[in-house]
């Protein structure tokens, strides 16, 4: 029998997942890393990217917009500031995202500031394009 993992991802809303699994792919800010059972102790923030879930030849993947990853003898538990199943994801409303926050980005009256949050959410939201 081959060891399982014990996982937990918990967003500010909810829980999404709590269960024992094969192996977790986490974008963390330095790199993809795998983590399987008895998996060395660490702990990492996350870039925005998707998680990648994988049991029983089986794969889930979940968006998530930035974070903590804590790798323990435990299991791996992950805090994310934002978690959405891949599936549950609208290309269109995403779309529209991006045109505001370029919109955002091109608008005179704006502050640096504010400019910079569009850039940073931009990105963002260009990743969780491309995990559709």
């Amino acid at each position: 029998m081959v060891d399982k993992l014990h996982f937990n991802l918990v967003s500010p809303e909810r829980q999404l997942v709590s269960e024992d699994v094969d192996q977790v792919d986490v974008p963390g800010s330095e790199g993809i890393f795998g983590v399987l059972a008895k998996h060395a102790s660490v702990m990492a923030n996350l870039a925005p990217g998707v998680i990648r879930i994988k049991n029983d030849g089986a794969e889930r993947r979940i968006f998530v917009r930035g974070g903590f990853a804590e790798v323990t003898p435990a299991g791996l538990t992950i805090l994310a500031e934002e978690a959405i199943p891949v599936r549950e994801l609208d290309a269109a409303a995403i779309a529209q995202r991006i045109r505001d926050c370029e919109q955002d980005i091109a608008d005179a009256d704006s502050t640096e500031a504010t400019r910079q949050r569009a850039r940073d959410e931009l990105v963002q939201l260009k990743e969780l394009q491309a995990a559709l």
